[in-house]
């Protein structure tokens, strides 16, 4: 039986603010607008972490049972190392799911009733990135997944169950929350580039290899500061956004010189806390 420090390093913590971080963004534009509701916020919050949590049990459960996970570099698989059984973990990817599900049915309960199949979709996506008989995730489509659900979704779906409108400045926000979300798929997926290219699992990084992939690491992290360029005309407190430009210089550098294995691991962590840098300060800069 895991004990709970394993069931907490299963739940990979360094992804985590990829889900909290466009809620965050989200309500900086409800703020900016005029239109922020806390309690829906934060509703939003829950629904995007748990989420997260249970999209994290389901690929430890999926890549676990397929035997892709048996030889890693990376942090703890709980399947793959054998300290939890398939079933457990699958049960806690499940119950996630179940808990996103009733936070996401108050939302729509008090907004709109379509809500329901856009959170269906997120669940269905979130299942057949690696579970299913051809999960997407192993055709290379789990950058266009993170972009879609961990930007465009996140961000224009917490603006929305707060305004109930869909503002320009949403969408706009949405893209560069989505590249940084994406930047941490690429270095995780450049990370296990082998392992999973010797297991058949084809990711985008295995279908561009090594270099390409570090280029578009470079690219996750640098196209947002230009995003907010192009912003700062109608909202120029947005400028301040890049004050997280430092932050993106150390895990690119290691990144294009060439770091592998075991040495992208902290890049995770790098590439983690500047995403949330960035997106404090770009929702700071929206609600002003």
């Amino acid at each position: 039986m895991a004990t709970l420090p394993q069931w907490v390093a299963g739940s990979r913590p360094r992804t985590l603010p990829t889900s909290l971080v466009p809620v965050v963004v989200g309500t900086g534009v409800a703020i900016g607008a005029g239109h922020a509701v806390w309690w829906r916020a934060l509703l939003a919050a829950v629904v995007a972490l748990v989420l997260q949590i249970g999209v994290n049990y389901s690929n430890d459960y999926s890549d676990g049972v397929r035997g892709t996970d048996e030889v890693r570099v990376g942090p703890l698989r709980l399947v793959g190392s054998k300290v939890a059984k398939p079933k457990q973990v699958l049960a806690a990817a499940l119950g996630s799911f179940a808990v996103a599900a009733v936070a996401g049915l108050v939302l729509a309960a008090v907004t709109s009733w379509w809500l329901l199949l856009v959170g269906a979709f997120a669940i269905l996506a979130a299942w057949f990135y690696t579970g299913g008989k051809n999960p997407y995730g192993y055709r290379a489509l789990g950058e266009i997944s993170v972009f879609v659900f961990f930007g465009l979704v996140a961000v224009v779906g917490t603006v929305y169950v707060q305004t109930e409108t869909l503002p320009w400045e949403a969408w706009a926000a949405a893209v560069p929350i989505g590249l940084l979300a994406c930047a941490l798929l690429v270095v995780n997926n450049l990370r296990d580039l082998p392992n999973d290219k010797e297991s058949g699992k084809r990711t985008l990084a295995v279908v561009l290899g090594g270099p390409w992939t570090r280029i578009l690491y470079a690219a996750c992290c640098a196209v947002p500061f230009m995003i907010v360029l192009a912003l700062a005309a109608p909202h120029p407190w947005v400028l301040i956004a890049l004050l997280a430009a430092p932050f993106s210089l150390p895990p690119t550098q290691k990144v294009i010189q060439g770091a592998k294995g075991k040495d992208l691991i902290p890049v995770l962590g790098m590439t983690a806390r500047l995403q949330i840098v960035y997106g404090v300060l770009l929702a700071v800069g929206l609600a002003l």
